[in-house]
């Protein structure tokens, strides 16, 4: 099988999962097939960690969860030294944490102090942490999935700037519409009553995923397409050059990593929409995912009761494709 079919067939599991979040499984397709991390955000029980878990259940890959708590310690994540004891030849064995791992869910990453998420951050971007001045490197497949409630939530820490710009994705959920609303209330039945679930298990090979990593490094991009990319980014940076009410409403614009993402994201949604080049389409497809952590939106914007959602809508509408 093609890695493109093995890939396809792992949306169709997902989605047969994760009833009215076709967008989300795609979005999270799309960042393991870039070699990216996700931020999975939304109200609890809208299935965050069920996405996660149908990702790990159906690819062959190592799986941990981290359960993050205001009193979790950075070695509670990476691993620490252990003492051996006088009589062995090493007095010190690094014993690994749970984030040695393929698919690594970090569940509210947003309820730990700041230590744990700087220690998260070195293996997200760095893959690799540092342990009693030992540097230990991450598996070939890794993959960050964090879930966060929404900040209004009691208990709940914004994540620093520098971590959430080290997300490819941040990917909201919403609540699913009535017709879906009754298929998962049947499906989580058929679940309990049959243990449906373990018997439709597929198992992708992770040669799969890089298989297709190699593809979509070939996926052309072509000038026009480029300058579309570009353009998308700048209006976030200089909005008065576009429209004079967007500059209102931004205060940061989005960083280099924000248009390297839109690249990277766009030839995946290209390569798993079965074409060889990238189109407008494409990159609108991702524009959201890709840019809206990365916004910083003014006091007038949250005013107003405008979201970095509204602000994207904008930027999409007034910047032409070349």
């Amino acid at each position: 099988m093609s890695s493109h079919a093995s890939i396809k067939q792992l949306q169709e599991c997902m989605q047969s999962s994760i009833i009215g979040q076709e967008a989300v499984v795609k979005s999270i397709l799309l960042s393991l097939l870039c070699n990216g991390n996700i931020l999975l955000e939304g109200l609890p029980g809208l299935a965050k960690t069920r996405a996660v878990k149908s990702l790990a259940q159906h690819l062959v890959a190592d799986f941990s969860r981290i359960q993050f708590t205001p009193d979790l310690l950075p070695s509670d994540i990476t691993g620490s030294e252990m003492y051996l004891g006088e009589d062995s030849a090493e007095r010190f064995a690094f014993k690994a944490g749970p984030i040695f791992a393929n698919i690594v869910l970090a569940d509210e990453v947003n309820r730990a102090p700041a230590k744990v998420q700087a220690a998260l951050l070195e293996a997200m971007e760095e893959r690799q942490v540092t342990v009693a001045g030992e540097t230990h490197k991450m598996p070939p497949l890794f993959m960050v999935m964090a879930t966060q409630n929404p900040i209004e939530q009691e208990g709940t820490y914004p994540l620093p700037e520098a971590q959430m710009d080290r997300f490819l994705m941040h990917i909201s959920i919403d609540y699913p519409n009535d017709a879906d609303e009754k298929a998962v209330m049947r499906l989580v039945r058929g679940e309990s009553a049959a243990n449906a679930h373990v018997a439709d298990k597929l198992d992708v090979p992770q040669e799969a995923v890089f298989s297709a990593r190699a593809e979509i490094d070939q996926i052309e991009i072509n000038d026009a397409m480029e300058e579309y990319i570009v353009s998308l980014v700048a209006a976030t940076r200089r909005p008065a050059d576009f429209d004079a009410d967007l500059s209102r409403y931004i205060q940061v614009g989005v960083s280099p990593r924000g248009t390297i993402a839109l690249d990277k994201a766009s030839r995946a949604h290209a390569w798993l929409e079965g074409r060889a080049s990238v189109t407008p389409d494409d990159i609108r497809a991702v524009v959201g995912d890709c840019l809206r952590h990365r916004i910083g939106l003014s006091y007038e914007a949250q005013a107003d009761g405008l979201t970095s959602n509204d602000v994207i809508g904008k930027i999409v509408k007034l910047v032409a494709v070349a």
